[in-house]
């Protein structure tokens, strides 16, 4: 893991001595902890890792974590008690002058214990991790093609699944089962599996609503695949499509695909989301895509950037990102779709592969 925590130093506006990353309990657990260990397995609340500028690395966490956390490779310091891990945490820091943290995934509680625990100056570098872990590696790559495919293969299914009088909340356990049947590790969130009105809510999840003919069935979904995750959406229409339907999902298809033609390296986040914007702005459907365009996507479901008029970012080799376009129209219904991309030297590569050429029927 030398190479990521060197990607973190590179980067810094100003030196520091070390970083210390440090856990609570959750959900308050710093995805950066993985990020620099390597460690697939183990929860580590409570637990910290100090990376240093030569690369190297200790981790301090309980005995409960301590055959887990060795597998990393790194020094390993297992405390059997609470008590313990003030004076843990003193030796780890003792040596340090200006440390690091990082404040945007940094509880009070947890800053307070660095704070009783070192002398040094502390300065958030919380930007810094942010752009380091937005640029992906070869193996972070491969574990996210991999949660794309699991989830791929399962949105291809789903049509062969769904039934009218089956409840949202069953297709949702549905998709779960599926996923792990495949190889997932878990849901990379809590599935959005809505129908009918519900699918003009963008952020739905689901209820006990019937499905029916006539309706729109909106499922966002993504998998865990050694902490790695997807994201993917796909819209159905149930009992035949209407030329309503039809339109709304040949706009959203038509602005996905003008988004991915304009990435490439060199390109501004920003025009990226406006080229599906003004797809939609054009139409019909015109004020009915209320949603930046895409985000981050690595250890977290929202992994720090995304492709959206507020957020500045010129797009670079590594960097994954969801380009997902929708129309909502509230007391009908909504379609969006939704695909991971990795941004490459020539342009992208798709890491969701599911049909969505035409809007299937159910």
């Amino acid at each position: 893991m030398k190479t990521r925590i060197h990607n973190i130093y590179k980067r810094l506006s100003e030196d520091v001595d070390g970083i210390i990353i440090m856990n609570s309990t959750k959900p308050h657990v710093d995805m950066t902890f993985y990020y620099v260990t390597g460690l697939i397995h183990g929860e580590y609340e409570g637990s910290a890792v100090l990376i240093n500028p030569d690369g190297t690395a200790e981790i301090l966490t309980s005995v409960l974590e301590e055959e887990s956390a060795c597998k990393s490779g790194l020094p390993v310091t297992a405390i059997k008690k609470s008590e313990e891990r003030e004076e843990c945490l003193k030796d780890m820091l003792k040596d340090i002058k200006k440390i690091g943290v990082n404040s945007s995934e940094l509880t009070y509680s947890a800053y307070k214990k660095i704070k009783d625990s070192t002398d040094a100056e502390i300065v958030d570098v919380s930007d810094t991790i942010s752009e380091a872990r937005n640029v992906k590696d070869q193996e972070e790559i491969d574990r996210l093609k991999e949660a794309g495919d699991i989830a791929s293969r399962v949105a291809d299914k789903m049509p062969d699944v769904i039934e009218e009088g089956m409840k949202e909340y069953e297709v949702a356990a549905e998709i779960s089962y599926m996923m792990k049947r495949r190889g997932a590790t878990g849901d990379a969130f809590e599935t959005i599996s809505s129908s009918g009105r519900n699918t003009a809510e963008p952020h739905f999840t689901s209820s006990d609503r019937v499905i029916k003919s006539g309706d729109f069935v909106l499922l966002d979904f993504g998998a865990v695949y050694k902490r790695y995750r997807s994201d993917i959406t796909r819209t159905f229409a149930v009992g035949g499509v209407t030329g309503k339907q039809e339109r709304m999902y040949k706009t959203v298809l038509e602005a996905q695909e003008a988004a991915l033609a304009m990435i490439e390296p060199g390109v501004d986040g920003k025009e990226v989301h406006n080229a599906a914007a003004e797809v939609i702005e054009s139409s019909e459907f015109k004020g009915k895509f209320t949603h930046g365009l895409g985000h981050s996507i690595g250890l977290s479901v929202h992994d720090g950037s995304g492709l959206s008029p507020s957020v500045d970012i010129v797009l670079e080799p590594g960097m994954v990102f969801t380009v997902e376009p929708g129309v909502y129209l509230p007391g009908f219904g909504g379609v969006r779709i939704e695909d991971d991309i990795v941004v490459t030297e020539k342009g992208y590569e798709l890491l969701t592969n599911a049909s969505k050429k035409e809007l299937r029927s159910i």
